[in-house]
């Protein structure tokens, strides 16, 4: 997320348009990114985008500096990829009941073999996030996806950050172990 004065973030509280699209040129991208690696979903995490743009829009004026932009707005795209993800969990486990769920498939890959490899690596990245519970996976996305520290990650999801450590150390412990399962079902 390119960095932001407060000038503009005040000028956007203030309502000024010209300042809140500054904001949204600034944290759309990370914002997506964030929410498409919670919700593993390419149209959750459009929804939890706007959601997150609107609570931004809406209290903005509450903002107050007490943490940085950057934490604050991380905090409400995990909190609004969270609520859309239960949601569509939900409303998935009702439909199961009554219909069988078609599988999504995407076309062939364009031919350039940097493309491929982008894909494969995006593909083995959400497939490995995607083994770890919701609490791990939203820490790893801000640890080695975003970047933050653990301390701008306690920050973000109101955790402790004796709790942040332990749910990076679990996931990477579950992921390790199943690279290593993958190894030698390979060499059998």
């Amino acid at each position: 997320m390119n960095t932001l004065s407060d000038d503009i973030i005040i000028e956007a509280s203030r309502g000024n348009a010209e300042a809140f699209e500054k904001i949204y040129n600034a944290a759309s991208g990370f914002v997506y990114t964030v929410a498409f690696r919670v919700t593993n979903s390419r149209e959750d995490a459009e929804e939890a985008t706007q959601d997150v743009f609107l609570k931004v829009y809406k209290n903005l004026k509450y903002f107050g500096f007490r943490s940085s932009f950057k934490t604050w707005v991380y905090r409400i795209t995990v909190n609004s990829a969270i609520n859309i993800r239960n949601k569509r969990v939900k409303e998935m486990s009702k439909r199961e009941d009554n219909y069988d769920i078609a599988i999504e498939t995407e076309g062939a890959p364009s031919g350039r073999e940097d493309s491929i490899y982008k894909e494969d690596n995006e593909k083995l990245v959400t497939s490995l996030l995607g083994m770890l519970n919701l609490e791990q996976r939203t820490c790893m996305i801000l640890r080695e996806i975003e970047g933050l520290s653990y301390k701008e990650i306690s920050e973000a999801l109101k955790v402790n950050i004796n709790t942040v450590r332990t749910r990076l150390k679990r996931a990477r412990e579950a992921i390790l172990a199943y690279k290593g399962k993958e190894v030698v079902k390979n060499e059998l």
